[in-house]
Formats: C-alpha cells, sequence, structure tokens
C-alpha cells in the first residue's frame, strides 16, 4: 500500500488460550506447555485511518506458536484473522493495513519479533464482541467459527467485585495496562485449519490505544 496516513485506534482487546491461568506469556514467558493456541480480540471504541472512521469496529485473530515470542525463539507462528463484515471497503482495507501491521504501529512489532507468521487465512464475518463495564467478564463469537467467553478471576481473599491485576505487563500484547485476568469458560475454534477447545485456561483483557505512522 501507498504509505499510510496518520491512524489511531483505541479500544478492548482481550485473549483466551491454552495457557493455565495467569497465561505466562503476558510474563514474556514461554507458553505453559511450550505451545500457544489462542484467539486474540479487538474492539475499537474510538478510530480513524486518515479520514476513514473505524469506531465500533472488530477484529479478531486466531493463533498458534511454539516457544517463546517475547525472545524471538518462537516457531510455527501461524495467524488467521476475521474482519468485521459491518465495514464498509474503505474500512476492511484500514483494518487489515493496522492490524496487518502494513501501516506499522504496535502490531507490525509484535508480528516482527519472531519473523512473519504465516496467515493462515483471512475471512469477513459477524462478529460479535461483549465488555462488561466493570470487567466482570467478556464475550466474543463468530457463529460456526469461534466463541470466546471468560469471567473474572477470583478467590477467597479477592474482595468482593474486585479486579485481579497485573500492572505494566511485561508481555503485554497490546503495549497497554492493566491486564486484567479471567477463566475463559470458552474457548472454542474451527476455522482457518485452526482446531481446538480450551474451556477453563487463562483469559486476559488488556486495553489498547495505538497511533501511526
Amino acid at each position: 500500500m501507498a504509505v499510510a496516513p496518520s491512524w489511531h485506534v483505541a479500544g478492548d482487546w482481550f485473549d483466551v488460550c491454552n495457557c493455565n491461568v495467569p497465561c505466562p506469556c503476558t510474563f514474556a514467558q514461554a507458553p505453559t506447555t511450550g505451545h500457544c493456541e489462542g484467539v486474540l480480540v479487538f474492539h475499537i471504541t474510538e478510530g480513524r485511518f486518515g479520514e476513514v472512521p473505524l469506531d465500533g469496529l472488530n477484529v479478531v485473530a486466531l493463533g498458534a506458536f511454539d516457544g517463546n515470542i517475547w525472545a524471538g525463539e518462537a516457531t510455527g507462528f501461524r495467524l488467521g484473522f476475521f474482519v468485521d463484515e459491518q465495514a464498509d471497503e474503505r474500512q476492511r482495507e484500514a483494518l487489515q493495513a493496522v492490524f496487518g501491521g502494513e501501516a506499522g504501529g504496535p502490531m507490525a512489532q509484535l508480528l516482527s519479533m519472531s519473523g512473519p507468521p504465516e496467515i493462515a487465512g483471512l475471512e469477513f464475518a459477524p462478529i460479535e464482541v461483549r465488555v462488561a463495564d466493570d470487567l466482570s467478564s467478556w464475550y466474543a463469537e463468530i457463529p460456526g467459527k469461534m466463541e470466546a467467553r471468560a469471567e473474572a478471576l477470583t478467590g477467597p481473599m479477592t474482595p468482593e467485585g474486585a479486579r485481579v491485576q497485573t500492572l505494566n505487563p511485561p508481555g503485554s500484547e497490546t503495549g497497554g495496562s492493566p491486564a486484567t485476568w479471567a477463566v475463559a469458560r470458552t474457548n472454542h475454534v474451527e476455522a482457518h485449519g485452526f482446531e481446538w477447545q480450551w474451556d477453563g485456561q487463562s483469559s486476559k483483557h488488556i486495553p489498547f490505544d495505538w497511533s501511526g505512522p
């Protein structure tokens, strides 16, 4: 593409993955078993790409790799993307540029850490995303393809209504903070050559606020 215009996207990011709670990747360590399988969900609350508005749109990535991606040691890195079918042609192009790394910014940095990933596919699809205002839960679904549902982590020593959080996580996938921890009640994927069900494992929410170029 031509040189990217000025852009900005901010909103909610969360994942569900196969790691034990809490996911070691957020602490810049290797996945629990050495192998990562997860769903990455981006919900834009405020965004623009040049003059193209992106408010309210969603992007989902399915990913897998082996090893410590933060140390540049990951292998077998594969990604499959879903872009919100509600986006018009200009918005679709903008979302692909930002979240595919072509427009620079944090996503470009993340995708370059262990070399370019294999792209398993890209599809425009209906994406439903819900994030509770109090971060007690979050949810995303692409009918017949992916379902991710998580409830905030709690325990006998957690004050009622409080969230279990990590400030300034060294492996923040968005570069943001805090990471709010949850248990993935549903993590089911059948798309882009990926197939798994990892209910009961790790999930986290981290805000994102990105600009470029």
